[in-house]
Order: structure tokens, then sequence, then C-alpha cells
């Protein structure tokens, strides 16, 4: 009877544990596709607005959080040359 118990309460932990994880890999999916969506959206902006960017400065919005992404969607605003984007990229590190 314990045993049974015991086995049990095993099968639910492993259960819920599993189910935690496919959770917790879902909302890491869906936030890393908002940022690689908004990344490149801003990029395709940016070429538009500054010209051809160089593979650092690509590299460099590819690697900024989701939050620093909107931050800089507001700010190409105002860009009107590549330095602008150099200048606003090194207030981020």
């Amino acid at each position: 009877m314990y045993q049974e118990g015991q086995q049990e309460g095993r099968q639910e932990g492993r259960q819920e544990g599993r189910q935690e994880g496919r959770q917790e890999g879902r909302q890491e999916g869906r936030q890393e596709g908002r940022q690689e969506g908004e990344a490149n959206l801003l990029l395709r902006l940016l070429t538009k607005r500054c010209g051809m960017l160089s593979p650092s400065q690509e590299k460099q919005i590819r690697s900024l959080a989701v939050e620093q992404l909107e931050s800089l969607g507001e700010a190409l605003l105002d860009f009107t040359n590549k330095s602008d984007l150099d200048i606003w990229l090194s207030g981020q590190l």
C-alpha cells in the first residue's frame, strides 16, 4: 500500500515536472521568436533609413533584448545616418 502511494506520488511529480518544462519551453520559444521578429523588422527599417548596415551593426542589433529593440525602434525615427545608429548602439553597452 505504502509503495503504491509512493510510486503514484513519483508519477504525479514527473508528470507535473514535464508539464512545467513544456510550458517554460513554449514561453522561451515565444520570447525568442518575438526578439527575432523585432530584430528583423528593425534591420529592414534601419537599412532603408541609413543604408546597408555593417555585419558588426547587424550582430549588435540581433543581440539586443526586446526592450532595447523597442527603444531602438523609437530612436531610429530620428536617425539620419549610420553614425546615429553607432552612437545609439555604443550607449547600450
